[in-house]
């Protein structure tokens, strides 16, 4: 079973407009309400490539039962940990640039988390594990570090997408798959990628340093992909871009969910970039049919 880890989920409000104005009142050209949270994205996807998947993280308040009712899918499964706090709102403005106001998220206590650790427990070594997004400030910065420990124990193998620190980490416990971006590349290594030569240096450090697998996405000069043998580069796919959050996250569900079925390398980065991209062309998360009519346009190459 592959599990989806969302510490810090949200309702993502998102609103269109021709112009924001600061200090204005602005009219909104339209609204609408995603669930939202970056495992939860990830679970999504997965659930569009009819791949079973089980989303865990923390829901309370109304915000968290609107969150439960709109997240619905024939493979997704929600196995949320109750609290008493409310589920974060984050605003997605929409204009002629992209705006994000990310809420703080609620309060976690110790026994909503000692509940929520619980589940670890039932893990086996058939299964994935994927921890995705920001550390609500009620829980210290070790907790994914406890969450990787569980998953060794258990003898699960885990994903994790997330930056700094707690990425450096992670590589120690040998993830499945990391996908920093350029600028998280370079701020963990604390470098400066100006060059197509720097990029393949340390893209093949996070190899060296524990990755199995990693993608390093370039937003609209593509992706490459790292392995322990070889790295590949796919080109961007020409479109216009309606929605960068959740792009990323398509990458991780396409890649681990068809990994996990084939073990094709190649295979799984090339739906990996369609999955990204079909989102990043979307509204929402990508559907399947998306992801179809993008993946014939995708291509990789050795480098």
């Amino acid at each position: 079973m592959i599990y989806t880890v969302t510490l810090n989920p949200s309702l993502d409000f998102v609103t269109r407009l021709k112009t924001l104005t600061l200090g204005e009142t602005n009219r909104a050209d339209s609204e609408a309400i995603f669930p939202g949270g970056k495992g939860i994205n990830v679970s999504r996807l997965l659930g569009q490539l009819a791949i079973d998947n089980t989303a865990w993280g923390f829901l309370g308040g109304f915000t968290g039962q609107h969150l439960k009712t709109t997240l619905s899918g024939q493979h997704l499964v929600q196995d949320f940990t109750p609290i008493a706090g409310n589920t974060r709102i984050n605003l997605k403005i929409k204009a002629a640039n992209e705006t994000e106001i990310n809420a703080t998220g609620p309060a976690i206590t110790e026994q909503e988390l000692a509940v929520f650790f619980q589940k670890f427990d039932r893990l086996t070594n058939h299964d994935v594990v994927i921890l995705s997004g920001s550390v609500p400030k009620s829980l210290n910065s070790h907790v994914y570090q406890q969450m990787l420990q569980k998953i060794q124990l258990c003898g699960a193998r885990f994903v994790i997408d997330t930056t700094g620190q707690q990425l450096k980490t992670a590589l120690a416990y040998q993830p499945l798959l990391v996908k920093p971006n350029r600028s998280e590349l370079a701020q963990l290594y604390q470098t400066e990628l100006t060059t197509q030569a720097d990029l393949l240096q340390w893209g093949r450090q996070l190899i060296i340093d524990g990755a199995q697998h990693a993608i390093v996405s370039l937003a609209g000069d593509g992706a490459l992909l790292f392995t322990k043998n070889t790295q590949y580069f796919a080109k961007p796919v020409k479109g216009q871009v309606q929605n960068s959050a959740g792009a990323g996250d398509s990458m991780i569900g396409g890649f681990i969910g068809t990994w996990l079925q084939s073990e094709d390398v190649l295979e799984s980065f090339k739906i990996a970039v369609a999955s990204g991209t079909a989102t990043a062309f979307s509204n929402d998360i990508a559907t399947k049919q998306k992801i179809e009519e993008i993946y014939h346009q995708v291509s990789i190459t050795t480098v």
